[in-house]
């Protein structure tokens, strides 16, 4: 069988890896976290439109699938954990030699990366909901904390930059059912939550640019954990009844 390496979806997803290498030489290499968050949101940008790109050609393929999980641990496993890793050495300058390993906890971020992008692999429920938070939201979360350092000089303390690591970490491969930006058509029905998710992000972005970020980020955790909550309520009821 002729597999084909070089298809227009492939090429997206080696940029999208591409990118995530360069945000983490950018991080741990060049100490630039604002270089390094531009990185991985061009990364996210090339992860959705390989995806596009695959389904509008009809070009989607088991290896197209594979690839994309190796790119994605890359650019939303490896590339943030090294802009905690940086952060959490800047707020730490005077950290005593035999404390140092616990800077290197933050790189369980990127292995739980791994088992949430090789859960979804194998997972054939993950179509229109995600089970875990996906891993470009954790990333962009991740890696928007170096940029708000650099940027808006905003400190974080070490404890915290561990507790967001570990906390983003569990929420990959936690059992959360979290909802997809996946149109059923363009109307509005059936697509109501997606459209009001997008309008309150556009207008978060309009009103504190970049900054929003983090906090578009927490309102996608908090919309899909209440979600997720109702929605077993629900199913409770209905045995019950």
């Amino acid at each position: 069988m002729k597999i084909k390496l070089f298809t227009i979806p492939n090429l997206l997803t080696l940029s999208n890896l591409l990118c995530g290498s360069f945000a983490t030489v950018a991080a741990l290499i060049y100490d630039n976290l604002t270089l390094a968050f531009g990185w991985i949101v061009a990364a996210a940008v090339f992860d959705f439109l390989d995806g596009f790109a695959a389904r509008l050609l009809h070009q989607s393929s088991p290896i197209g699938l594979q690839l994309d999980s190796l790119a994605d641990d890359i650019t939303f496993g490896l590339a943030p954990s090294a802009v905690l890793f940086v952060l959490y050495g800047r707020m730490a300058p005077q950290l005593l030699p035999e404390a140092e390993w616990i800077a290197f906890i933050v790189f369980l971020f990127a292995a739980f990366a791994a088992l949430r992008l090789a859960r979804f692999n194998i997972d054939d429920t993950q179509r229109d909901e995600f089970l875990g938070l996906p891993s470009p939201a954790a990333a962009l979360f991740c890696a928007s904390l170096g940029w708000l350092n650099e940027s808006c000089e905003i400190v974080f303390s070490r404890e915290t930059l561990l507790i967001v690591a570990l906390g983003m970490a569990v929420l990959m491969i936690s059992s959360v059912r979290m909802f997809a930006l996946k149109f059923h058509g363009f109307g509005w029905r059936g697509n109501e939550l997606r459209y009001g998710f997008i309008l309150v992000s556009a207008a978060l972005l309009l009103w504190l640019g970049g900054l929003a970020v983090p906090f578009v980020i927490l309102l996608y955790i908090a919309i899909s954990l209440v979600r997720s909550a109702v929605c077993r309520s629900g199913n409770g009821a209905s045995l019950q009844n």
